[in-house]
């Protein structure tokens, strides 16, 4: 099982074959884990991934376990 690399940024690219973009707007995107990755916070696999290169975010309830990560430049949000 495959740990997204975040430690100098996260690059989605790098995992397209094995991400599916469920939704994109300005500044944020969905995504769904198809390949099974792992959490770069708890290194159990994860089902979302919600990835914003916003200052501010608002979320409801995921209804699920959750990780968040930081880069220097995004904040990733992680789904079990």
């Amino acid at each position: 099982m495959e740990t997204l690399a975040v430690e100098d940024g996260f690059d989605v690219h790098e995992y397209r074959h094995g991400l599916k973009l469920l939704k994109e707007e300005r500044g944020t995107m969905h995504l769904e884990n198809r390949e099974g990755f792992a959490c770069p916070a708890c290194g159990e696999t994860f089902e979302r991934l919600f990835v914003s290169e916003r200052r501010t975010n608002t979320f409801g309830n995921p209804g699920a376990p959750f990780c968040l990560v930081r880069t220097d430049d995004q904040l990733l949000l992680l789904t079990h």
